[in-house]
Parts: C-alpha cells; structure tokens; sequence
C-alpha cells in the first residue's frame, strides 16, 4: 500500500491536539506512507545504511558536514504563541504551496503532504523531534530538526 488513512496511523493524535487541532480539509492533505513506500522513498532519497537519523554515519549524505550550511533554533518558536516557522527556513524554503514534501521520521515512518500544509501545522509535525529532515520533491534543500531545539538546513544529492 502506498498510503495509510491518517486515522490508522499511530502519530495521527499529534494532528488532533486539543491546542492545535489541523482542520478536517488540511487532514486530508496529511498522508502517512505505507511502511514499503516510506522504506522505498527512505533508500531513494536519505540512505540506505541507516534506519535512523540517530544512526546516519559513513556513506549517508545527512552525516556530511558540507551537506549542512546554516543551523538554526525552532524550538523557542514552538513553545510560543507564533505560529510561523523560523523566518529563516521560510526565506530558505521559498517553495510554492503546492510542493510534495515528505517528512521522514525514520526508515518506516514518513508522511507526505504538501508545504502549504506542513508551513501551517509544523508544530503538530514537531511532537517527535528525534532528527526527522523535512524534504521537497525535485528540491535540493532539505531540514533536519533536532530533538536539543536546532534545525540544520543544507542541500542532499539530488
């Protein structure tokens, strides 16, 4: 399967927060990939060693230092009452609305959306901070946040 219904998924409470509900029309931008497609979607675009961010090392690009190119914190914004990401990725990421991005928890969990949807809701992304990186279909650029409030932004292999 290629995609899982967002309420059979296990994360999906992080999109139906009491304090930061996604609205029913944005839901149903929000798609969870079935473990085959993410590992698949993994392997193409991230690594192929590596399972984990936490694991990234050797051939995996994410482990190089000339990947990343500016570091960043987004963990005070999302303790606050702002609801933008940090301005710096906005004016990093100038990506249409309508681009496919995927955010990459890990091997076998990855959800893909569009960046209209994920710029909105980014907090309700953000409940698990364990390294995910936040890809553009056909973009360079990628993110990954860390779980002690730093972002890196940087450009992967195309």
């Amino acid at each position: 399967m290629t995609h899982s219904p967002l309420d059979h998924y296990r994360k999906a409470w992080v999109f139906r927060h009491r304090e930061m509900p996604v609205q029913e029309a944005e839901l149903q931008q929000i798609t969870p990939l079935g473990e085959a497609r993410s590992l698949q979607l993994w392997q193409q675009h991230v690594s192929r060693q590596s399972q984990h961010p936490e694991q990234f090392g050797g051939d995996d690009w994410a482990a190089a230092a000339q990947t990343w190119q500016e570091e960043g914190q987004w963990q005070e914004r999302w303790e606050s009452d702002q609801a933008d990401l940090p301005e710096e990725l906005l004016e990093a990421l100038d990506w249409a609305d309508n681009t496919v991005v995927y955010f990459c928890y890990h091997s076998r969990d990855v959800i893909e959306t569009n960046w209209g949807v994920f710029r909105r809701h980014w907090k309700n992304f953000l409940f698990f901070d364990e390294g995910p990186l936040l890809l553009g279909k056909r973009r360079a650029q990628v993110v990954q946040f860390h779980e002690d409030g730093r972002y890196s932004l940087g450009v992967r292999p195309q």
